[in-house]
């Protein structure tokens, strides 16, 4: 295989692992901010997060993988991008973490005190993760202040961490953040109208999936009208093509389904959108993984930042053995755990 066929490869699975972590842990985001809102009683709290309970550490593996492929594949990409959102990520870790330990030591105690309290910390690292990705994706296809030595380049007087992290709140990033943030709400609760058996608390979520979706057609349609404003678009050697219009498409498309009370196309609908969403990135994106704001040719690109071909070429076949079977396991996974989620106490799983 000739070594730009390896970098355009590994530029397409980064991408796969990337709109894999979005659709699958999207909906898992979802479920962990809607649950204090949604369950007022701890055996709808309980079964709330059952319906994520065998699936959503597995999910996570998606982002995991995610980011060793980029260091493996494109090491100056991932250098760049993890010292210049170092504080963004640091708090997307300190989410993921409080998220995890909450729910493994959630049902460690009865007290309602403590089981509220790592409740409130589920919502929380729930929201703060979605809205630091999709600021921080949205910075990506606005483009960010790099130099010629792959650095960063911020003000003089701020400290580099501080500089960049200020950089990053812009309108563009935070409308992207709170795009994904609404997107992921309205994918959580299409998905407990799926695992939740039918009663008050299913009916609860459907009722509320209406609102969230007009909310989500809001924000996320000023998010592409920005797009498009700015011209982000026009600057890359591949037409994004039908992808954004898709995006749009099933996402209205979703409202019908909605209201027809069809949950399961209701589902899918949003998670296409996610899907041609993530997409129309990273075609806006190629061949560039990283964009200059400073200055066009100081553009990280899948040619300057990416590993020698021996590495390329060796984690292929690692990649073409590995994922396969993890891919299956994750299906049998989903398989196994079906069934809808009663709120019957007697069936929960603390």
């Amino acid at each position: 295989m000739s070594y730009e066929f390896l970098q355009i490869l590994w530029f397409i699975l980064v991408a796969v692992l990337w709109i894999g972590f979005f659709f699958l842990e999207g909906f898992d985001f979802g479920v962990g901010m809607l649950m204090p809102f949604v369950g007022k009683k701890d055996e709808e709290r309980r079964a709330i997060i059952n319906t994520i309970g065998s699936t959503w550490d597995g999910n996570e593996v998606w982002l995991l993988t995610a980011g060793g492929a980029t260091f493996a594949a494109f090491p100056h990409w991932y250098a760049t991008m993890f010292s210049g959102f170092y504080l963004a990520l640091f708090l997307l870790l300190v989410g993921l973490i409080i998220r995890g330990i909450s729910f493994e030591y959630r049902s460690k105690d009865s007290n309602p005190a403590w089981r509220n309290r790592f409740d409130w910390m589920i919502a929380i690292g729930s929201f703060l993760v979605p809205l630091l990705l999709g600021t921080a994706f949205a910075n990506l296809a606005q483009g960010v202040p790099i130099g010629e030595d792959m650095n960063y380049v911020v003000p003089a007087w701020l400290p580099n961490g501080l500089g960049v992290t200020l950089s990053l709140l812009n309108p563009y990033g935070l409308l992207g953040g709170l795009a994904t943030v609404a997107v992921f709400l309205l994918h959580g609760a299409n998905f407990l109208s799926l695992k939740l058996e039918k009663g008050k608390l299913h009916d609860k979520v459907a009722a509320l999936s209406k609102t969230l979706w007009i909310v989500a057609v809001v924000v996320y349609l000023a998010l592409g009208v920005y797009t498009y404003i700015t011209g982000f678009y026009g600057r890359n050697i591949i037409d994004p093509g039908i992808a954004p219009v898709a995006a749009v498409a099933t996402l209205l498309t979703a409202g019908y389904f909605i209201n027809q009370k069809r949950e399961g196309w209701a589902f899918i609908m949003v998670a296409l959108n996610i899907v041609f969403t993530q997409i129309t990135f990273f075609l806006m994106m190629f061949p560039n993984v990283m964009i200059s704001s400073l200055n066009p040719a100081w553009n990280l690109t899948i040619y300057n930042a990416s590993s020698s071909q021996y590495t390329l070429t060796v984690m292929s076949v690692v990649a073409l053995i590995f994922v396969p079977i993890v891919l299956a396991y994750q299906g049998w996974t989903y398989w196994m755990f079906r069934k809808r989620i009663s709120t019957d106490k007697k069936s929960l799983v603390y």
